[in-house]
C-alpha cells in the first residue's frame, strides 16, 4: 500500500514539474514574441511618423488632441524611450490585458495634460526592469506628430496591486507602472516633465 502511495506521489510530482516547465517555456515564447513585435512597431512608427516632423518640443498642448497611428490593426500614440534601461517601446492608445502582451499602453491621462499613466507588462524588454531606474534618469515620449516630451524620474515606488488611488496620486507628469512577478505588488515610477 505504501509503495503504491509513493508511486502516486512521484507521478504527481512529475506532472507538476512537467507543468512548470511547460509554463516557463510558454512565458519565454510569449515574452520573445512581445519583444519582437514591439521592436517592429517602433521601427514602423519611427520610419513613418517621426522623420516627417523633425525633433521638436510641443509648447501648444491645449489645442492639440491625442493622435494615433494604426500599425497591424492596433492604434499607437507614440514611442517611449528609457535610455537607462536601453528601451524604446511603442505605446498603445488605451490599455487592455491582451494589448499589454504586445506593448505598453496608456492606462489613463495624457501627455498633453501632464497626467499620463502608462502600464506595461513585466517582460524584461518591456517594463520588467523599471525598479532599476534611479532618480534623475531620463525618459522621453515622442508622440505620433513628432513632438518630444522630456521627463526625469523623481521616485520609484512599490505599491499594493490594488492601490489605484496611490498610483494616480500626485501630479508627476508621467507615471509608468508594472506588476511584479506573481502580482504581489506594483512597481510605480513617477517622472516630472522637463522643459
Amino acid at each position: 500500500m505504501k509503495i503504491r502511495r509513493d508511486m502516486v506521489l512521484m507521478a504527481a510530482g512529475g506532472l507538476f514539474l512537467a507543468g512548470s516547465l511547460f509554463l516557463m517555456a510558454f512565458n519565454y515564447v510569449e515574452e520573445a514574441q512581445a519583444d519582437r513585435q514591439a521592436a517592429e512597431t517602433v521601427q514602423v512608427l519611427t520610419q513613418q511618423i517621426i522623420p516627417e516632423l523633425p525633433d521638436k518640443t510641443n509648447t501648444e498642448t491645449t489645442a492639440k488632441q491625442i493622435q494615433s497611428v494604426s500599425v497591424k490593426d492596433e492604434d499607437y500614440i507614440g514611442v517611449l524611450d528609457i535610455p537607462a534601461l536601453g528601451l524604446s517601446l511603442p505605446v498603445m492608445d488605451n490599455w487592455s490585458y491582451p494589448k499589454l502582451k504586445k506593448a505598453p499602453c496608456r492606462y489613463s491621462g495624457s501627455f498633453l495634460t501632464d497626467d499620463m499613466i502608462i502600464a506595461g507588462h513585466n517582460y524584461k524588454r518591456h517594463f520588467g526592469l523599471l525598479k532599476q531606474l534611479k532618480q534623475s534618469d531620463l525618459v522621453t515620449f515622442t508622440d505620433v506628430d513628432g513632438f518630444v516630451y522630456n521627463y526625469q524620474v523623481v521616485t520609484v515606488e512599490t505599491l499594493a496591486p490594488s492601490d489605484i488611488q496611490g498610483m494616480k496620486s500626485g501630479n508627476p507628469g508621467l507615471t509608468l507602472f508594472t506588476c511584479t512577478y506573481g502580482g504581489h505588488s506594483r512597481v510605480t515610477v513617477r517622472c516630472e516633465r522637463q522643459e
